[in-house]
Parts: C-alpha cells; sequence; structure tokens
C-alpha cells in the first residue's frame, strides 16, 4: 500500500516497503510480519510465552526456546486465530452507532450465548493446521442477529477469547503467559474472558515495556532494517513459507 518510491522522494529519506511479496511469491501467507519483532521483544522473558495482537483480526505468536540472535533455530509458531475486535467493533456500530465497545462496558452487561459459540467454532477455518491466515470478514453477525446489544456483545467478546484458547490447544506447549498488544487490550471484557477461557496469566504489552499503540510502527521499523540488510523476514513456522524468506524493497531518495 502506498508509493515507496514517492514517499522517498518527498521526504528525503530511504524508504522501505512493500514487505509481503516476496513472502507470498515463495509460497507463504504473507502474513503475520511481526513475529519476529515478537520475538525480539520478549528476549529476556522466560518461555514459552505468547503474544497475542487484538486487531481487526487477532493473531498470535507463541515463542519456545531460542534468541532473536539466531531466529532460524527459534521454536515459534504464528497463525491467526479468529476475530479480534472486528465483529465486536461491527457489532457496536451496527446496534448502536458508536464505534467500538469502551472499555468492554456493554459487553460487560451482558450474557454469553456459549452455544451459539460452539456452533461458530465449528468452522472449517478452525480444523486447519497452523501457520494460517484469516480475512477480515471472514466471519459476519448473522448468527448473533437474534441477540440484544448487551449478548450480542458478549458473545462476540467471549468468541474472540474462545478461538484464542482453541488457537493455544494448537501449539507445541501451554504458554506461561499471554501478552496482549493492539486496541482489544483496552477491552476488559475480552482481557477477563481470555484470562477466564485459557487459564493463562493475561498481561496488556506494556507490562514489559512496550508500547501496545506503536508496536505495529515498531514493528515494521524492525524488518526495514532487516530487509536493508537482506535477513529473513519470515520463516516457515509463521508464514508458512516454504523456507526463510527475505522482503521488502529499499529505495533512496
Amino acid at each position: 500500500i502506498g508509493d515507496g518510491h514517492r514517499l522517498a522522494r518527498a521526504l528525503n529519506i530511504p524508504v522501505c516497503f512493500d514487505f509481503r511479496s516476496a513472502d507470498v511469491a515463495a509460497g507463504g501467507e504473507g502474513a503475520p510480519l511481526a513475529p519476529l519483532f515478537h520475538l525480539a521483544m520478549v528476549d529476556a522473558l522466560q518461555r514459552p510465552v505468547t503474544v497475542l495482537n487484538l486487531g481487526g483480526v487477532a493473531n498470535i505468536t507463541w515463542i519456545g526456546d531460542g534468541a532473536i540472535s539466531e531466529p532460524e533455530r527459534v521454536n515459534m509458531l504464528a497463525f491467526d486465530t479468529g476475530p479480534g475486535n472486528g465483529l465486536l467493533d461491527d457489532w457496536m456500530l451496527k446496534r448502536t452507532g458508536l464505534a467500538m465497545d469502551r472499555d468492554g462496558a456493554t459487553s460487560a452487561r451482558g450474557r454469553v450465548d456459549w452455544e451459539l459459540i460452539r456452533s461458530i467454532m465449528q468452522d472449517s477455518f478452525f480444523a486447519e493446521c497452523p501457520p494460517k491466515s484469516l480475512d477480515r470478514f471472514t466471519f459476519s453477525l448473522k448468527p448473533v442477529m437474534h441477540l440484544s446489544i448487551e449478548d450480542g456483545a458478549a458473545t462476540l467478546a467471549a468468541f474472540t477469547a474462545n478461538c484464542v484458547r482453541h488457537a493455544l490447544s494448537q501449539c507445541p506447549e501451554k504458554p506461561r503467559e499471554i501478552l496482549v498488544t493492539g486496541g482489544g487490550r483496552h477491552n476488559a471484557t475480552i482481557m477477563r474472558l481470555l484470562a477466564q477461557t485459557t487459564g493463562i496469566t493475561v498481561r496488556p504489552i506494556e507490562d514489559v515495556g512496550c508500547s501496545g499503540d506503536h508496536l505495529e510502527a515498531q514493528a515494521f521499523a524492525f524488518l526495514a532494517a532487516r530487509a536493508a540488510n537482506n535477513l529473513p523476514l519470515t520463516y516457515p513456522k509463521t508464514t508458512g513459507v516454504p523456507s526463510p524468506q527475505t522482503g521488502g524493497t529499499v529505495v533512496y531518495p
């Protein structure tokens, strides 16, 4: 997205862009791209640990033994888990005109329809082996349209949490903790349901000294530095690419 050449000329600095194309051309999913940065963030923490990004779609990076200095040796797995904030945001906009369930206030007042969640979890996506990626619009609001505003919000928040629980069951080992980034970490209901459904300590990424609001920008700066040095950005266990793959295009003013 965007014109890297034009941006480089306008800013008079080198620009790195188009991070995904090489991975896709080599047979990978092209996403997620942040796992290497997640590895760098947790390099000093006890493992295994999971970094959970709650954007429109949720994705996890499960990190076992190994160091950022030798990422090809790290026991690591990254993939999309299911909807993150996307469905809940859509629900709130459609039913209330608000852009989000701020702080989880609406979902906190509702009752979760667990039977409905179990039905939605029959979707073939959840049977696929990771790594895998999900389109933002794979799932719709249709199954919850008969629910009240509060119950629909609560059920969608629980669906997000249950998708993460299921994803962790596909990982090599239960993590010691889940570190959450992305807008979803501000939703207290989702955070509570994550802890309840997984039985794992759940913390915002700020607890380990990182910024959840700036993490994606920092991640792509990190990837740009690797791309400029022709180092791999993606690995078989992060995007499904057959072998470690560099990427990105660096242009100069």
